[in-house]
């Protein structure tokens, strides 16, 4: 079997076709994460549903960089983590229990994004979550869960109050934690944690300022943008193809 530029032996042609699409979708969201500087060494993770009549799931191999991950390399597991594939490598369990617990409850849910960014955390950590006081925020708070913080994800009581929280919503700021995005292809994923990472440097920055000099987005305003918000499906359409034109020039090997 050929190896993929990772020394990860190719799978190209020994899965199916629509599960190598999947495979080639996030290695792009794995590097695209590295890219923009918001991965955490070899921590959180990323996750798909892979197309078909099992329930199985793509999710990093535990112990390599984002900037490593290609369509290979990924490990393919059932919704209770457990690995069903070939491999060398192995997953972390406390990564998966927040995926599964979306990925078993939203059919919608085939790609979970989740971070520990510096300005995600920040505004997760704020008493007031997401304020309106960016064009980013006010598109996307209407779309923005919020989930209590726990401790480390290894406790599987945990999934089922995570997704009462998440309701039908795409994003979520993990209180204390970090931010998520779900989306029913990569493109809307990487669109609504662009967006979501987005929203809350700005808030992080504009705070710096203090409280009480930081401009609420008028009411007429908010109400509009929440609108016009709803659109983030037509965009991510656009972004993607450019997102992995990106990749090939700056990160080229993700699809190995």
């Amino acid at each position: 079997m050929a190896e993929g530029t990772s020394g990860a032996p190719s799978l190209r042609g020994q899965v199916s076709e629509d599960e190598w699409r999947t495979r080639v979708e996030l290695a792009a969201l794995y590097r695209l994460v590295a890219l923009h500087g918001w991965d955490d060494m070899i921590f959180t993770h990323i996750s798909a549903r892979v197309p078909g009549p099992e329930t199985h799931f793509l999710i990093n191999p535990y112990g390599w960089y984002f900037d490593e991950i290609t369509a290979s390399s990924l490990v393919k597991v059932d919704l209770d983590g457990n690995i069903v594939q070939e491999t060398n490598s192995f997953i972390n369990p406390a990564g998966f229990t927040i995926h599964s617990a979306v990925h078993a409850a939203r059919e919608d849910a085939h790609f979970v994004i989740h971070l520990h960014t510096v300005n995600g955390v920040g505004v997760a950590a704020q008493k007031d979550g997401l304020l309106p006081i960016s064009q980013n925020a006010c598109l996307l708070q209407h779309q923005v869960a919020y989930h209590g913080y726990e401790g480390l994800a290894l406790n599987h009581d945990e999934r089922e109050r995570l997704v009462a929280d998440l309701g039908d919503k795409s994003l979520m700021l993990l209180r204390n934690h970090g931010t998520m995005a779900v989306g029913h292809t990569a493109a809307q994923a990487w669109v609504g944690i662009f967006f979501l990472e987005r929203a809350c440097a700005q808030q992080v920055a504009a705070l710096s300022a203090g409280r009480d000099n930081v401009l609420i987005a008028p009411d007429a305003a908010q109400a509009e943008t929440k609108e016009q918000g709803r659109g983030i499906g037509f965009v991510s359409a656009l972004a993607w193809p450019g997102a992995l034109r990106q990749l090939q020039r700056r990160s080229p090997g993700y699809d190995a």
